[in-house]
């Protein structure tokens, strides 16, 4: 979600635009958010329009792996968050992505992909990460589908602000 990707990924506003709507539901429910940048150095910064969204003092790990779990402060942030189900979105697909969600499968986490909050500079890219996260395990979903299973019930306290999100 990186200033040099601006407008260089499959379908980008749309994407951004669903990162941010995750962003704002998981501020709703209270649910930890763990953000990377690849080298920002030379990619840059989180746009803008994501890292305004990101609640005060939030921890931005910089990596210069692929996998964000080859990052000790990653780790010990997703440990600290003590959840096992993990919703992984961002770019690139085939890069990043896939080997974070292969080494959180490989951990134990139960990892879930919105189709929509994922790209790549390439149509083709996306596919076959998309492929291969879902044929080793990740679970298949888009942004609006998290929203309500987080919400779970149109009687839920957060349901008018969840409703608000996704319409």
């Amino acid at each position: 979600m990186q200033e040099a990707y601006r407008g260089k990924t499959v379908d980008h506003e749309r994407m951004v635009e669903r990162v941010c709507r995750l962003i704002q539901a998981a501020r709703v429910f209270g649910i930890p958010l763990l953000v990377t940048e690849q080298y920002p150095k030379g990619i840059g910064k989180t746009q803008h329009e994501v890292a305004d969204l990101l609640p005060p003092g939030q921890l931005v790990v910089e990596k210069t792996t692929m996998s964000c779990c080859a990052q000790p402060a990653f780790l010990d942030a997703l440990e600290a968050a003590g959840r096992q189900q993990i919703v992984v979105c961002g770019i690139e697909a085939h890069a990043c992505v896939n080997q974070t969600v292969h080494e959180l499968l490989e951990r134990g986490y139960i990892v879930h992909l919105p189709w929509d909050a994922i790209s790549a500079r390439f149509e083709r890219d996306c596919d076959a990460a998309w492929q291969k996260m879902i044929g080793s395990g990740a679970v298949p979903s888009s942004t609006e589908m998290i929203c309500l299973e987080w919400v779970r019930s149109s009687e839920a306290p957060e349901f008018k602000a969840v409703h608000k999100l996704i319409k």
